[in-house]
């Protein structure tokens, strides 16, 4: 009887899984395949020619592409420093709102607005505010302050787009880090701190001894889930300017503008990899750590 009941229970199961299994399979799952196959094909423009097979080509093609290296080195530097600023970032405002304070609610609404609000109006904002004739920012550079001369232009510029895409990026999501660190920080037992203070470690000793080790890992999952979506990132960089060439902007305009879909499926397939490979290097770090 017992086990006639654990097979229609699994059977229950089973078929209310099937129809999220049935759209994974579908829409992950077959356009993954499918991208790997083509990866060692050259697509033709007139779809109705025969793809043909060339092989490991469009890899070697790739990774003999200086510019790939630009990207990739771009990309890196793009993900390293969004990670970081988002995740310092959202780190102190969850330590800052994690008190008690007049229009506590208030402040935690205006913090996680720039997560919640549509990418496109954002861009739209920050291109607006840097326009080198209306903008607010070259108006008070430039006329109010006059720190500079003349009002420069900021995303035709490598560096300065460079600069300001990653502020954008880390200005867009440290919402996603604060309210991960939030959460886990309200559980922490306020006696720990008050221990720690009698025994007289200050604050900056406190957050080292007691905040870190308990927030640790939040910390992990946030590190690796903003370095997955940081490093495959295209559209935000893309709107906002066209000379930040990162791995999904060379990615775009190697399927787009060249019209080269192989070559472009083997850059996607690289990049699944190289991600791929972090997450199984951060996975065995947390494993090593957990063991001692």
């Amino acid at each position: 009887m017992k086990k006639h009941k654990v097979y229609k229970d699994t059977k229950l199961a089973v078929a209310l899984l099937a129809p999220s299994i049935l759209l994974i399979v579908l829409l992950i799952g077959y356009p993954m395949i499918y991208n790997f196959i083509i990866s060692f094909q050259k697509i033709p423009l007139n779809p109705r020619l025969t793809p043909k097979l060339v092989g490991l080509k469009n890899y070697s093609t790739v990774i003999t592409d200086i510019n790939f290296y630009k990207s990739l080195l771009l990309t890196i530097l793009y993900t390293f420093f969004s990670v970081a600023g988002s995740t310092v970032v959202g780190l102190g405002a969850a330590i800052f709102v994690n008190r008690n304070f007049k229009f506590k609610g208030t402040a935690r609404s205006l913090i996680i607005l720039p997560y919640i609000v549509p990418s496109i109006s954002l861009v739209f904002a920050w291109k607006y505010m840097f326009n080198n004739i209306y903008g607010i920012i070259n108006y008070m550079l430039v006329d109010k302050l006059h720190i500079l001369k003349e009002a420069p232009l900021w995303f035709d510029n490598p560096t300065s787009a460079f600069i300001l895409v990653v502020l954008f990026s880390v200005w867009k999501f440290f919402p996603y880090a604060f309210l991960s660190f939030l959460a886990i920080l309200q559980t922490l037992d306020s006696t720990l701190y008050e221990a720690a203070e009698i025994d007289g470690a200050n604050k900056w000793q406190q957050f080292l001894a007691i905040t870190i080790p308990c927030i640790k890992p939040v910390l992990m999952v946030v590190i690796t889930l903003r370095t997955i979506w940081v490093f495959y990132m295209f559209a935000d960089v893309y709107l906002l300017t066209k000379k930040v060439n990162i791995l999904g902007v060379y990615l775009y305009e190697m399927a787009f503008a060249r019209n080269d879909l192989g070559k472009a499926a083997a850059i996607s397939i690289l990049l699944f990899v190289i991600i791929f490979s972090f997450i199984i290097f951060i996975r065995k770090k947390v494993d090593i750590n957990e063991q001692k």
